[in-house]
């Protein structure tokens, strides 16, 4: 699961593209454009600073985040759910599952605020657009002995 952070979190910015199509009446995108290579180094902000130190404050962000969440140890009932990261258009980008019998509940929301508030100064500062649907923390239960989302449709977690 660490591996896949840095994954999830390069698929996350890369669905976060610059908009520079008009907009229609309900302020939604009428002709969207498509996400640059996963692969490829963000363009730098229009203000001159380094996006490319921004990403990887985002991506060692999203690590420690995984490092702190542990989803091994609880009983039925006791998983929870923490929301992760910021959309530009608001709300969170993912929910995380934990168990709090295991995980330093305190440290993790601490790291995860780090990580809302760099998204948001990234996604700001490099004028990034998002739906704005909102988005649901998954319903959660324990199978082998860890606690997992089962995901409802349209639910995204990590």
């Amino acid at each position: 699961m660490k591996r896949l952070v840095p994954l999830i979190l390069s698929a996350a910015l890369a669905a976060c593209t610059r908009s520079p199509a008009p907009r229609d009446a309900r302020g939604a995108d009428s002709a969207p454009t498509p996400p640059p290579p996963v692969a490829a180094a963000p363009a730098p902000p229009p203000d001159g600073g380094d996006a490319q130190a921004d990403t990887s404050l985002l991506a060692r962000l999203g690590n420690e985040v995984q490092a702190l969440t542990h989803a091994e140890g609880c009983t039925a009932g006791a998983c929870r759910t923490a929301p992760i990261g910021s959309r530009p258009c608001g709300g969170p980008r993912a929910y995380i599952v934990y168990c709090p019998a295991t995980t330093d509940s305190a440290a993790l929301f601490a790291k995860l605020a780090e990580l809302a508030r760099a998204e948001e100064a990234f996604n700001r500062d490099n004028g990034m657009a998002s739906t704005c649907e909102y988005r649901m923390p998954p319903n959660v239960a324990v199978q082998g002995g860890r606690c997992v989302a089962t995901a409802d449709a349209g639910v995204q977690v990590q």
